[in-house]
C-alpha cells in the first residue's frame, strides 16, 4: 500500500523545464516534492501562500537561528555606528589640538595622524567586508517546507493508489494463468 507523509519540500527547476501547475495549469518552475521522492507536482508560488492549499511547516530551530542572526546584524550595525561616531569625535579633537598647538612638531603629528587614519580605514574596510560577506551568504527567507490541506493530500494519495493499481493490473494481464484455459475434452 502507499505510505506518503504530508511533508513537501519546495524545489525550483530551470525555466526550460517548466510544466503545468496542478491548480491553474499555467507553466511553473516551482515543484513540491516529498523527502522520499515518491510524489511531486508543479505548483505556482502564489498558490503556496493560499492557506486553503497548503500551510508552511515552521522549523523552530531554524527560526530561532534566523532571529539570532537578525539580532546579531542589528548589533553589528549599532557597534559600527558607535565606532564611526567615536572616530569623528577623535578627528575633531585632533583638529582642535592642532589649532591650539601650532608648534614645531607639525611634521611628526602629520605622520602619526596619517598612520592612524590608514590603520583606521583598514580596520573599517575589514569590518565592512566581513559584514558584506555575511549578507551575501544569507539564504532565501521564503518558506521551503509545506503540509498540504487534507483534501489536496487525499487527492495525492488517491492518485498514487490508482497508479499502483494500474501497474498491478498491467502485470496481471501479462500473466497467462489469469485467463481461463481452453477446454481439453474430446467429445
Amino acid at each position: 500500500m502507499v505510505s506518503l507523509t504530508n511533508v513537501y519540500h519546495l524545489r525550483r527547476v530551470a525555466d526550460t523545464s517548466a510544466k503545468a501547475c496542478l491548480i491553474c495549469f499555467k507553466p511553473s518552475t516551482s515543484v513540491l516534492i516529498t523527502p522520499d521522492n515518491k510524489d511531486f507536482f508543479y505548483v505556482c508560488p502564489i498558490h503556496l501562500q493560499d492557506r486553503h492549499f497548503c500551510s508552511p511547516i515552521v522549523d523552530a530551530e531554524k527560526e530561532a537561528a534566523r532571529l539570532k542572526e537578525q539580532k546579531m546584524a542589528a548589533e553589528i550595525e549599532r557597534v559600527k555606528k558607535e565606532y564611526e561616531e567615536k572616530q569623528k569625535r577623535k578627528k575633531e579633537r585632533e583638529k582642535e589640538s592642532k589649532k591650539d598647538d601650532k608648534g614645531g612638531s607639525k611634521e611628526k603629528d602629520n605622520k602619526d595622524s596619517k598612520d592612524a587614519k590608514a590603520s583606521e580605514e583598514k580596520e573599517r574596510d575589514e569590518k565592512i567586508d566581513a559584514i558584506k560577506k555575511g549578507n551575501e551568504t544569507k539564504p532565501d527567507d521564503s518558506q521551503r517546507v509545506f503540509a498540504l490541506h487534507k483534501t489536496f493530500y487525499q487527492m495525492r494519495i488517491d492518485r498514487l493508489k490508482s497508479i499502483e493499481m494500474a501497474k498491478r493490473n498491467q502485470e496481471r494481464m501479462k500473466n497467462p494463468s489469469l485467463f481461463p484455459s481452453v477446454p481439453s475434452n474430446d467429445l
